[in-house]
């Protein structure tokens, strides 16, 4: 989860159990306000709403420290986020924290807090439209096993997520190929809250052609598997290349740090051929690879040549693949010192496809590749907010009495692409303002 910070003791406040060891083992750096700023604005090409954004990232760390003090537990998030400079395990790319339990173990955490609080859940039961008079939201319409009904209430929050887990959605407002897409997670994010508001006249707002997606293990199945989590994500590519299905490089690996790039790569991977692309690396790197790359249900060959590897990767061209690695092997800045931790600017010289950071020669075996395929996490396009209150705003852009939105199905966070962390920590700030001012509503506050 992306939040601003300036010393280890801001992240012991949410990390009490913190060692002394690990302390003394770990650069947790910093991460500034305007840090955070930068790269919400830059990322997002300056199309993040400035109000959104502002309630995002001055309200975040606050947020962190609401979470922790209903039972969230938070772990540095060392297996993707740190590598060994001098002894040390240093972060980089402003994220820190992950909740314990990675995202099984936050909603366990989550559904704990709920539970002692009272909160009642209704499982099986689909939420078909809103009970709406024409001034005022007044509750749901529920279909469940026994029946349809309604359920009566003085304010509704929908959280209920983008329409990523609808091929039909997709393919309209993403484009053509979209249907194609391997879904990260729930099958259940279709876009009906989305829907059921915009039938009673709410604002459709933000990128409704952009997502966040990634390169995502080619033979994964259509919806995520639990048992194998954020498993099927490969964002080590920056450490090696990426060749297409006629052996050529097609996008910069090294444009950026991965956090800032990996959300809009799988978008140029379903773009390439047969959608579908193969990362390669040498073992001057192996070693650096993410945990993800070592799980059970991974397309992985391996080779102890470069040409007997051309003949495993299946699907791609494998002279032209020979001749792209002589090619890129031929362009790498030997001379620049290779740094992991930041953006080195050993880069590739006279590529039509350039590699600006951490390129090195693939020459060393064994060598080793991964097949990808295109994984879609959540889409950008959503409804119109008031941002100091997270009620949802209609298309005259006047507030609909008693009805909130928070989390992904909000628009104007994202525009074309999305840093790392910042999901969650939307989700948490957006959900308890939307709790908190429609709390107050309901208690005649």
């Amino acid at each position: 989860m992306r939040f601003p910070y300036n010393h280890v003791d801001d992240l012991r406040k949410l990390m009490p159990d913190l060692t002394e060891e690990e302390i003394a083992r770990t650069d947790f750096g910093r991460y500034t306000t305007e840090q955070f700023y930068d790269d919400m604005f830059r990322v997002t090409r300056y199309k993040t709403d400035p109000q959104l954004c502002e309630q995002l990232v001055m309200r975040s760390y606050d947020t962190m420290l609401w979470l922790r003090s209903k039972g969230i537990r938070f772990v540095p998030i060392y297996g993707r986020q740190t590598f060994q400079q001098n002894g040390k395990l240093k972060f980089w790319g402003g994220v820190t924290v992950e909740s314990w339990g990675g995202g099984p173990g936050l909603i366990d955490q989550e559904t704990q807090a709920a539970r002692k609080s009272g909160v009642a859940f209704r499982y099986s039961a689909r939420v078909l439209s809103l009970v709406y008079d024409g001034f005022a939201v007044q509750g749901v319409r529920v279909k469940e096993p026994d029946g349809i009904s309604e359920i009566r209430s003085k304010t509704v929050i929908l959280a209920c997520g983008g329409f990523e887990a609808n091929a039909e959605w997709r393919t309209r407002y993403l484009g053509s190929g979209w249907e194609m897409a391997k879904v990260r997670g729930t099958r259940f994010n279709t876009g009906d809250g989305i829907r059921m508001a915009l039938e009673i006249g709410a604002s459709p707002y933000g990128h409704w052609s952009g997502c966040h997606a990634v390169g995502w293990d080619n033979n994964a199945p259509e919806f995520g598997d639990l048992a194998v989590g954020d498993g099927f994500q490969k964002h080590s590519y920056p450490l090696g290349i990426m060749v297409n299905a006629h052996g050529r490089r097609f996008v910069d690996e090294g444009a950026d740090i991965r956090n800032y790039t990996y959300a809009k790569y799988g978008r140029v991977i379903l773009a390439q051929p047969d959608q579908f692309a193969w990362q390669v690396f040498d073992s001057k790197v192996l070693h650096l690879l993410r945990d993800e790359y070592r799980i059970k249900q991974v397309t992985r060959v391996k080779a102890d040549t470069l040409e007997e590897l051309a003949k495993k990767i299946e699907g791609v061209d494998a002279k032209a693949f020979l001749e792209e690695v002589r090619r890129y092997n031929a362009a790498v800045m030997t001379h620049v010192p290779f740094d992991p931790l930041v953006k080195d600017g050993r880069g590739t010289v006279g590529l039509d496809v350039p590699k600006s950071n951490w390129a090195n020669v693939i020459d060393q075996p064994p060598f080793e590749a991964y097949q990808v395929g295109c994984g879609i996490t959540f889409t950008f396009g959503g409804l119109r907010v008031d941002p100091p209150t997270a009620q949802v705003m209609d298309t005259d852009l006047c507030p609909i009495p008693g009805l909130y939105a928070a989390g992904e199905l909000i628009g104007g966070f994202f525009y074309f692409n999305y840093p790392s962390g910042t999901g969650l920590t939307t989700g948490a700030v957006m959900g308890r303002i939307a709790g908190t001012t429609a709390g107050r509503l309901a208690a005649g506050q």
